[in-house]
């Protein structure tokens, strides 16, 4: 059985902000669905997204800093 989460509880966990996460499901990177007037995040494919962006390593996509000797 799957396991859905609301967009808050999907925040929560993702260290995002509940804007966000229903941003992410309109872009198609998280499966989500609306129950009601809330919405709820499949709980496996949210980790799917956060493994994978921690690989790309930067959780959140801001553009990192150069480091001292590239300046």
């Amino acid at each position: 059985m799957e396991e859905w989460l609301t967009s808050y509880e999907a925040a929560r966990l993702a260290g995002y902000n509940p804007e966000y996460i229903r941003e992410l499901i309109r872009q198609n990177k998280i499966l989500g669905r609306k129950w009601g007037q809330s919405w709820q995040v499949n709980a496996q494919s949210l980790q799917e997204y956060l493994n994978n962006v921690e690989k790309l390593g930067d959780r959140r996509g801001a553009k990192k800093k150069p480091s001292p000797k590239n300046r």
